[in-house]
């Protein structure tokens, strides 16, 4: 897969994808990402991108007709996806970047100042993405947000698939609480049954694990998890035993 980034400032993100696992994966050749700055396709001598907005509203505007040079040399005569990060787009998921990594080629427009011309985005996006509910300086750091959730699930970016199906929002729940050596730090001991080496035990405490902390912080994920007749019970009397602490 190849992922491109069109943006004003690509050294904002570039050192971060020359390193670790997505480093890695570039340098083997498991995954192609570039980064491009809009600014080397404008005509204005002191490389400006941007104009006031048809409006009484005060901030600067990025203009169409560079990004939109910028995206056609970027193209080429490839069949891309192409993605506006904005906090107007929809949500962005687990979900959707495995969606993501099974598709076409990706291109990131990044916004910047109070964004960009509305007709460009007709033009060449095909889907605004949001990565939470706030407002950044810029689309970089969403960007790099989309960039390396879809490129771990890239096959061979990650050692075993396992990696990543165990994480949170994978599966619909959030991950379970991990420990490491020493077996006892400041008073507190790992759990005795991650200590027993009975993996049906252990598989059974990680799922109930999910279960609880979903269930406390994250109760829309709940509500949409497909719970088996046993969840629903252990959650039952979990609720059941916190209520009786509080």
């Amino acid at each position: 897969m190849r992922i491109d980034i069109m943006m004003l400032f690509p050294e904002m993100i570039e050192s971060y994808l020359g390193e670790s696992i997505i480093g890695r994966a570039r340098a083997k050749g498991l995954l192609e990402i570039c980064c491009h700055n809009i600014r080397d396709y404008t005509e204005d001598k002191h490389r400006r991108v941007d104009d006031t907005p048809y409006s009484e509203r005060q901030g600067m505007l990025m203009q169409a007709e560079p990004i939109y040079q910028c995206f056609q040399s970027v193209k080429g005569e490839r069949d891309v996806h192409t993605i506006y990060v904005t906090p107007t787009g929809k949500k962005f998921s687990q979900r959707r970047a495995e969606e993501l990594a099974r598709g076409k080629d990706i291109v990131i427009l990044c916004g910047h100042y109070e964004g960009v011309d509305e007709r460009v985005i007709e033009e060449i996006v095909d889907e605004e993405i949001s990565v939470g509910d706030f407002v950044l300086t810029g689309g970089e750091l969403p960007a790099l947000c989309i960039t390396d959730a879809v490129a771990r699930l890239i096959d061979g970016v990650l050692a075993r698939p396992d990696c990543y199906i165990d994480e949170s929002h994978y599966s619909g729940l959030l991950e379970y609480p991990q420990y490491t050596r020493p077996e006892i730090w400041r008073g507190k001991r790992v759990p005795e049954v991650l200590l027993s080496g009975h993996h049906e035990n252990i598989k059974k405490w990680r799922h109930n694990q999910s279960l609880m902390r979903t269930a406390d912080r994250r109760q829309d994920m709940i509500e949409k998890y497909d719970l088996s007749d046993e969840d629903k019970k252990f959650l039952s009397e979990y609720m059941s035993k916190k209520q009786e602490q509080e």
